[in-house]
């Protein structure tokens, strides 16, 4: 700021200090509305969930644990058709879980098969 030598110099200098005060003012305002409007509740949960969707890794976990539990439970079915015998159920279980985990430590193969038998499935169609 330059030195103020009249009144006048002094009258545009408030002028220029009050316009620059009204600009700031509204800024603010527009930034404390942009703030009170992130914090709203919904607002953050939306954000959560954004957030969450966008995430390529989640997305993969999701897709690995389906797959897995689809297995293990596809191979308990298989296991354990028309048995009562309460131990056969109790080595179905286990093998659902052992499925499970073989499928979750390995989604690459998992995926890899998956692709396989789309592809003959898809080859297929089209003959």
């Amino acid at each position: 700021m330059e030195k103020i030598y009249s009144e006048t110099d002094l009258n545009n200098a408030i002028q220029l200090l009050e316009s620059k005060q009204a600009v700031e003012e509204i800024k603010l305002k527009e930034q404390f509305h942009l703030t009170y409007e992130s914090l709203k509740p919904i607002n953050i949960i939306k954000n959560i969930f954004s957030q969450a969707s966008k995430s390529d890794d989640l997305k993969e976990n999701i897709i690995n644990n389906t797959i897995s539990l689809t297995a293990g439970y596809l191979s308990k079915i298989a296991f354990e058709k028309d048995v009562k015998s309460p131990l056969k159920k109790l080595f179905g279980s286990i093998v659902m879980f052992s499925v499970n985990k073989i499928v979750a430590n390995n989604p690459e193969l998992i995926k890899m098969l998956t692709n396989g038998f789309l592809q003959i499935f898809n080859s297929k169609k089209h003959q």
